[in-house]
Formats: C-alpha cells, structure tokens, sequence
C-alpha cells in the first residue's frame, strides 16, 4: 500500500499530487464536529464536542442505517391495542369494579364476604369498638386495593400508564460508554507501545484540538503501518511533533470551509434522510436515520427523479461533501461531474477545478486519460464519442470506432511522440489529404512498416459507404471549437489533469460547458465516465475509495460502462449516476443498468414508466391481507325478529354478521402507481446493497430530515 504523501516531505515524490496553486503555509485547526447532544438529567460539560461524539456508541446495524447513537429497535412490532380500545375497556372494568365495590359496602351482596376478617381476628378486637373499626379499615382497604389491582390489570391500566406517561416523560438515553469503547485515549496506540504518542493525541482531544477529520485521517495512517509495520517508528515520530496535524493530506487542509450535511468520519457515513413511520417500511427500520457509506456507494448507486425533487440537494451534495471529508482523511479519492454554475459544492472544497471551456480554468482535462497504449486510448475515446450509439449491449460501433481510431492515433504516436490534439485528429478522421500524406510521408522515412499498415486499412475502410471514420469525425467537431481551442492540448504546454490521478486522495470538480454545447458536455461526461472505470479496475493500490459522481448522467451510460460498473465494487470503487429519467438512457441499457448497481434510489415526481422499471427489480413480497365480509342475519324466530327491528330503528343497519378471511398473497414492494403518486415531496424510496452482499429493502425516507 503506497503512503499517499503521509509520510513524505514535500514535493519529492516522483509521481505528485496534482494541487493547488497555493496551499495555505499553516493548516488552521478545523472547527470540532457536531456534537451529541447532553444526556438529560446530568450536569453540562465542559468537555469538548470532539469528545463526546468519540465516545457515542455505534454498534452494528444494518445496511444504511446510521450507526452513531442508534439503538436498535424490536424486528417485529408488538401487537398493541388500539388506543380507543384501550381507554373504554379500562373504563368498563373500573366501572365495574366500582358498581361491585358499592354493591359490597351497601351489604346488597350480604356480609360473606367479611367472613375472612372474624376468622383472622381474636374475639377480644370485636369487643372494643375503636379496635375493631381499626381492623375493619385495614381489612377494607386490602380488600379494595386488591379489587382495584385487579380490575386495573383487567382494563390494561397498567399499559396505558407505560404508553402514554411513563414513555413521554422518560426521554431514551444513549447506553453509558465503557472504557474499553473510548476512543479519545487511543488505546491501540497504547496496546502497541506507543504512550506517548496516545498521550498527545489524547491531551489534543480533551484540549479540542483534535477534529473528527484529524482523528479519521491519522486512524487511516495507523491501518497503514498495521500494513507495512516499517513505518511504526515515522508514524509514532510524525505524531508526536505534529500532534493532531500529523499524517496531513497534500493539500495541508484539515477540514472543509463550510458543512451542510451530518457526517460521522468514525463509520464515513453520511446522514441523508429519516425512515419514515409507515406500514411499508420494516418496524425495525422505521424513524432510523439513513446513512450512505464507501461500503454502499461501492455497489453504485442510481438516483432518478425529475428536475426540483432534489437529487443535487438531498443527495449529490451530501455524498460529494462526505467524500471530500473522507480525501482529508487520506481514504478517498472523488471525482464530481457537474454542470457550470450547479454548485454542488464550492471551489473551497476541492483540490483542482477543471471548468473546460471557461478561460480561467487552471487545469486541462487529458483526452486520452493518461494512457500510453494507442489500443487503450482509442477504446476510451471510442466510447465518449459513439458509445451512446449502440444500439444494445454488443457494442458493435464502439468497437468499430475504437479500431479506427487506433490506426490513426497509433502512427500518429510513433511519429510525433504523442497522440494527435482535438483538430489534427478531426483532420485525419475526416480525411483531410495534406494530414494523411504528411503522416504517410513521416512513417516512410521512419521505417514503420506495421504502422503504414495500420494507415493503409484505415484508407481502405474509409473508402466504403459504411465508414465510422465519417460518424467519427461529426462527433469530434464538437470538440473542435473556439471555446475548446486552450483544452485538450497534448503538446504537454498546461497542467493536464488525467483520471489516473485517483491512486492519491484527490478531490476533483469538472464542470461541464452545458449552456451552448449540450453534444460536447454529453462527450467530455462519457469520457470522464469511461477513464474513471478504466482507471479503477487498473489501479494497482485499491485501498483508497474511489467514487465518480455524475450529477446528471444523461446520455452517459453505454452499454461498456455499464459492464464496467459490475466490476467496481470489487475494485473498492463505486459511480453515483444521477437521472431525471430512464428516458434518458438507451431502452436496452435501462434494466441492466438497475441490475448493475446495488444501490437504487427514486425519487418524488418519478414518471410512472420509470416506476415500472424500479416495481419489476424490486420484485414482489408475501404479505398477509384480511378479507372481511358482512351478510345480513335473517331469523324466523320471533323475540329475535323484533330484537332486530329495534336494533335496526335504533342503528339504522340491518343486523349482521361479520367474517374475516386470513390470507397470504404476493405483491409488489412498491407498485409503479405507488412510486408515480404515493411519493410526498422531500421523499424518496430507496434500497441498498453492501460491497458484502447484505441488502436492504426499499424503504420510504424522508430526505428533509
């Protein structure tokens, strides 16, 4: 595993971190975590927040479910009595009791029942007045304290109490923190012999210098040395003098700007929602907090929703928060597509802004993402430019593109040492006769044999009608534009910025020049697509999460990428796309891209087409339905006949009788009308799939909690 700069001095590595243009000189302490709030009934602290939101528990728990100060709830709900159910039965019985009591006191019930107090006492309490009466009060009361426990538990008294006194005025308490579960102290750093570098730590804790990314970022480099045990001595010596700043990300920053979602850095989840309390969602699932995670977005997620249903707020910008929270730390790696102007999270909050077509963009983006291989830049190539044409999961065109363009780009490499810019290739695709002699006329005086042949078959191939040079070269000009001409330079004259880059802890925003070039956004988004899934599956360091978030993935998704996307959860990579329908992706590709990711998530608004889609990979369940039935009763006798009439001019209703048919019957999860009109605003139903293969099945949320 390699040290991603935590232990190197600045500025000597071989392979540097893209950054800045100018880190700040001193990383300022970042402000502390959010706190958990006081438990009631105790003192206020002094303490630090960092302290408590250390020692709130967070035991294990079900997929998304956020973890910090959960406390787990029964799987099934118990079976209560209905409230109005409740309160007159309780009155029925203490009437009851009431009407006995008085009926024993007047001595309408006769004197039996003091038979047990002339056996108990002795002969001489009966001849003093004051005695007995004592005795008879004593006795009284035993006898209607019993009659009132009795009737009460009769009446459910007890469970009223409970449900409606005891419960609110009894607020839940998180669980007291043990000693062993105190992670302020360090006690790994202790267990392995390093005191003094736990004693700082911890002193920096208390102190409330020590903030939930500092605690995150020097746990991941201590995971580190459990890898390489090597570098136990510089970790303990880069704690000990840099204390809560030790292991620092490249870019010296130890906190965002500015937060907007809950975040907890122990578990790297994310909070984005509430369970809501409905019969749909599991009891045990209901009124939990809703947590994404690197061990959930490494299945992928897919997020459709039409435009204002909140997919960027509620969602998009939470995760891209987290992850540049998580780069901090030193354990991910994030790549945000967004639109110019979309501020799904400001500049403050990256490393590097890529703005193509905008004149003060500081970074370039690489056309053929850092590769050396011709083969392998012309598929990557291949796909942003005809990928969105297959027409199914074959990817006939692609392949045809993808050679091609190897056998343009290939002699191109071999003359000039590099691959050819945005208007040479489009010349060569077009084929512009002064650029293929040229390029002919270079290999033959270097005595490239094999590339002359590669040129030959693309001259052959382009004389036939059926020629995906001329589709090629369509596409391409829309690359080929004044705004573009600073973008996309290959001569090495700026600073490129390549997706192979995510092998470091990088927070990246590209910014995609939709108003007046919707085709090239379309371009440059499948591009970045198919670069950050070849550049995750080729990593040969997969310890740092690397997540490629699309905040509008339309017209995207090509049957390649979609395969790509099945094989990055076991490259500990993950995609976010984003959608405002599945109208927007090819009708071949929609279910294998549902089935392609684990995480799914649809929002309020949702059309009913794209409802169907999400009801059939949801599937059905077995639920249990209570058919009930009503017949008139119809009697021949006459005491009941006129029982009935008088029932019936009293009620109105005919005298019935009722019957309750039990059965189990399969059922959608959620139907498609359900997702298209059942869906309040804020609301989104949402399923999930670990990288461990646990699921959880889709659940009502409500995002504005």
């Amino acid at each position: 595993m390699e040290s991603e700069g935590t232990f190197d001095a600045r500025g000597t590595r071989a392979n540097p971190v893209p950054r800045p243009a100018g880190p700040p000189p001193e990383a300022p302490a970042p402000p502390m975590p959010p706190g958990t709030p006081a438990v009631p009934g105790h003192a206020p602290t002094t303490r630090p927040a960092v302290l408590e939101w250390l020692r709130t528990p967070r035991p294990q728990a079900e997929p998304g479910v956020w973890r910090l100060g959960h406390r787990p709830r029964p799987q099934e709900e118990p079976e209560l009595v209905p409230a109005r159910r409740l309160f007159s039965g309780a009155l029925v019985s203490l009437l009851s009791g009431w009407l006995l009591w008085s009926l024993l006191w007047n001595g309408y019930l006769g004197r039996y029942w003091l038979w047990p107090l002339l056996v108990l006492t002795p002969d001489s309490w009966r001849a003093d007045a004051t005695t007995w009466a004592n005795a008879s009060y004593v006795y009284y009361a035993v006898v209607g304290g019993g009659m009132l426990v009795f009737f009460a538990r009769v009446g459910h008294v007890p469970e009223i109490w409970q449900r409606y006194v005891v419960r609110r005025r009894k607020p839940a308490r998180p669980a007291p923190p043990t000693p062993e579960a105190d992670l302020a102290d360090w006690p790994e750093l202790r267990g392995a012999g390093l005191a003094d570098a736990a004693a700082r730590l911890g002193e920096a804790a208390r102190s409330g210098a020590l903030g939930d990314v500092d605690y995150a970022r020097i746990r991941r480099a201590w995971q580190g040395v459990h890898a390489r045990p090597e570098r136990l001595a510089a970790f303990a010596d880069t704690v000990r003098r840099h204390g809560p700043a030790a292991c620092a990300h490249p870019s010296g920053l130890r906190d965002l700007p500015v937060r907007t979602a809950t975040h907890d850095l122990v578990t790297g989840q994310v909070k984005i929602g509430t369970v809501v309390d409905d019969a749909r969602n599991p009891y045990a699932r209901r009124t939990t907090g809703v947590a994404l995670e690197p061990a959930l977005l490494g299945t992928s997620l897919l997020a459709v929703g039409p435009s204002g249903s909140g997919k960027s707020v509620r969602l998009v910008r939470p995760v891209v928060e987290s992850l540049c929270l998580l780069a901090l730390a030193n354990r991910a790696a994030v790549v945000a597509v967004t639109a110019h102007g979309s501020a799904v999270a400001p500049d403050g909050d990256f490393d590097l802004v890529v703005s193509v077509g905008r004149p003060g963009s500081t970074h370039d983006l690489d056309l053929y993402g850092g590769a050396d291989d011709p083969d392998e830049a012309a598929r990557m190539l291949a796909e942003a430019l005809v990928g969105d044409l297959a027409a199914g999961l074959t990817g006939g065109d692609s392949r045809r593109a993808a050679t091609a363009l190897a056998q343009l780009i290939g002699p191109y490499q071999c003359v000039h040492g590099r691959f050819p810019a945005v208007p040479e290739l489009r010349e060569l695709l077009g084929g512009a006769p002064a650029a293929l002699d040229g390029l002919r006329s270079a290999l033959e005086a270097a005595g490239e044999a094999s590339q002359l042949r590669e040129l030959d078959a693309r001259e052959r191939q382009s004389a036939r009608g059926d020629d995906i040079g001329v589709l090629l070269a369509e596409r391409i000009a829309f690359l080929d534009r004044p705004a573009f001409a600073d973008f996309f330079r290959t001569d090495g004259d700026g600073r490129q910025f390549s997706l192979r880059s995510i092998e470091h802890p990088l927070r990246v925003r590209i910014d995609l020049p939709e108003r007046g070039h919707a085709e090239a956004s379309r371009i440059i988004a499948r591009l970045v697509l198919a670069q950050f899934t070849e550049a995750a599956l080729t990593r040969t360091d997969r310890s740092l999460f690397a997540c490629l978030v699309l905040d509008d993935a339309s017209y995207t998704v090509t049957g390649d990428s979609v395969r790509a996307v099945q094989r990055l959860r076991s490259a500990n990579a993950g995609v976010v796309f984003a959608l405002r329908t599945l109208e927007d992706v090819p009708e071949p590709l929609r279910g294998p891209l549902l089935g392609a990711v684990g995480c799914r998530m649809a929002f309020a608004g949702l059309a009913p087409w794209d409802g169907g889609h999400f009801a059939e990979t949801w599937g059905t369940e077995w639920v249990q339905t209570r058919d009930i039935t009503n017949r008139q009763i119809v009697s021949d006798e006459p005491l009941t006949k006129a029982l009935h009439m008088i029932r019936r001019l009293a009620t109105g209703k005919a005298a019935t009788a009722e019957a309750v048919t039990v059965r189990e019957v399969e059922r959608p999860r959620w139907s498609a009308s359900d997702l298209a009109h059942g869906l309040p605003a804020g609301h989104a139903v949402l399923s999930l799939t670990s990288v461990r293969g646990e699921h959880a099945p889709p659940l009502l949320v409500d995002l504005r909690t």
